[in-house]
Parts: structure tokens; C-alpha cells; sequence
């Protein structure tokens, strides 16, 4: 989902080279060949596990990727000397400071997925200091993959009621605005950014958003996280700003979502 939207923003200004399952990143003698044989000015690293119920049950298969794989690209890139951008998770964090976490603020992941994905950032910054950029963003939706607006649209015109958890609040990401965000940290200091949509919300609001921006006649009934009994743990509140001058800003969550339903009907 955002590896497309990354790709057709990009390659509106860039050569592009798109690398897919045919590399895996948990090999590195492969990610070298690679990397060696397209020698690229910059590499976005996209690929992720995702599944954050799946983590818990595979921490070792996620770990593989997220944190080893990360490190591997890493390891391609700082042969280089290349900048490496490398998307992460508000996940990172615990959730119970009740205020929006910056860069500097503590991490403290509750899941396997969360602890995978840190462990890839500091893997990452280990074998490319001064290369890296780490780039925290959140609850993602696009045109290019399953996710929550489109599930909602779908079930809320199908059901007169949807249950939705109301105690997780975070930041609605569309990926195609994530994209030039990404783009910019190429040429911004190694470290690390928090890119994710502007402001924040729960789910259940989340929901009742998409169903007023669509004119759906659903309602949404406010269940807790405990109710909906998931596998994985989740931060109640992993809301993310950045406190740096220079980091990208995407906006309001709200805007981009009513963009978003319009393009996609």
C-alpha cells in the first residue's frame, strides 16, 4: 500500500527501482548483490511485517524481518554511502503518557510487532549512522491495500451498526501523503521523524468521521479494546508530533480523509 503510492509519487521526479518479494531482506548476501548491482542515490526501505496479531504469535518470523532485514538494507546502504529512510510505528510506544509522543520521548512497545520495529530502527542506526533516517508514522490507509476507511465504507453499507473500539487513539496516515514526506527525509539529518497525519482520534470517532464524510446512515457502537479481545496488545494512546523544525508536516487527518473518499468514491 504505501511501497505504491511511494513509487508513483517518486517516479514523477526520480529513476525509480522497485524491489519486491523477488529480494529478501532477511538474506543479505542477496540485499548486497542488489543494492551493489543497482547502486541507487538513496533507498526507502518499505518492506515490513505487518501483521500485528501475527507478531505476537511469530515474534521470531517478524523479528527476521523487521529488525534483521533493516539491518541488512542498512549494511547495503552504508557501503554506499547512501541515505537510507526507514519507516516505523507509534507502536514503539507504551501509550499511557496520555499526550502525543515526540522523538524524544521513551520507548516502551507493549507487542511483539512494536518490539520488532524498534529493534529495526536500532539495528538500522547501528550499521548506518550516519545514514539514517527513521520515520515513525501510523494507522495507514491508501488506495493500494486493505485497511480501516475502506472496510468501514464497505461494512457501513452493508450494516445498520458496526462496533468500533473507542480507548486507542492515534493519527490517520493516507500514504500518498506520506509519500513526499518520505522523499524529504533524503535530504534532512540522519535521525529520527514522526510522519504521521495531523491531530488525532479513536477509532470509534474515526469511524463516525468516515461515515459523516460519505453520508453512510451507520451507527458506531463504542466497545474497549479488551471487549474486542485481539491477540496483541495496543497502546491506548500513541498519538504522534514532531517537536523538530525541520521534519515534514502532513495534514489534519480529517482533511486528508475527506481527499481521500473523494478520489476513491
Amino acid at each position: 500500500m504505501l511501497g505504491r503510492d511511494l513509487v508513483a509519487h517518486l517516479a514523477q521526479r526520480h529513476e525509480v527501482v522497485e524491489v519486491d518479494l523477488d529480494m529478501d531482506v532477511t538474506d543479505r548476501a542477496a540485499v548486497l548483490e542488489r543494492v551493489r548491482a543497482e547502486r541507487p542515490d538513496a533507498i526507502i526501505h518499505c518492506a515490513a511485517w505487518t501483521d500485528v496479531d501475527g507478531a505476537e504469535e511469530h515474534e521470531e518470523a517478524a523479528q527476521a524481518v523487521n529488525a534483521d532485514g533493516a539491518g541488512n538494507v542498512a549494511v547495503a546502504a552504508a557501503e554506499l554511502g547512501v541515505p537510507m529512510v526507514y519507516p516505523s510505528t507509534d507502536y514503539v510506544f507504551a501509550g499511557t503518557a496520555g499526550r502525543p509522543y515526540g522523538e524524544h520521548d521513551p520507548v516502551a512497545p507493549l507487542s511483539a510487532y512494536g518490539r520488532t520495529k524498534l529493534a529495526g530502527e536500532r539495528e538500522a542506526a547501528r550499521q548506518h549512522p550516519e545514514g539514517l533516517r527513521v520515520a515513525r508514522t501510523a494507522w495507514l490507509y491508501g488506495a493500494a491495500g486493505r485497511n480501516f476507511v475502506d472496510t468501514m465504507r464497505r461494512l457501513g453499507a452493508e450494516r445498520d451498526e458496526l462496533t468500533v473500539v473507542h480507548d486507542q487513539e492515534g493519527c490517520p496516515t493516507w500514504t500518498r501523503e506520506l509519500a513526499p514526506a518520505l522523499e524529504a527525509l533524503i535530504d534532512l539529518p540522519p535521525g529520527v521523524y514522526h510522519t504521521a497525519g495531523g491531530g488525532s482520534v479513536t477509532w470509534a470517532d474515526f469511524a463516525r468521521a468516515i461515515f459523516e464524510e460519505t453520508g453512510t446512515d451507520c451507527a458506531v457502537v463504542s466497545i474497549t479494546t479488551e471487549q474486542l479481545g485481539r491477540p496483541a496488545p495496543r497502546p491506548a494512546c500513541s498519538a504522534l508530533v514532531s517537536h523538530r523544525e525541520d521534519a515534514p508536516r502532513l495534514r489534519h487527518w480529517r482533511e486528508a480523509l475527506r481527499d481521500y473518499l473523494r478520489e476513491t468514491g
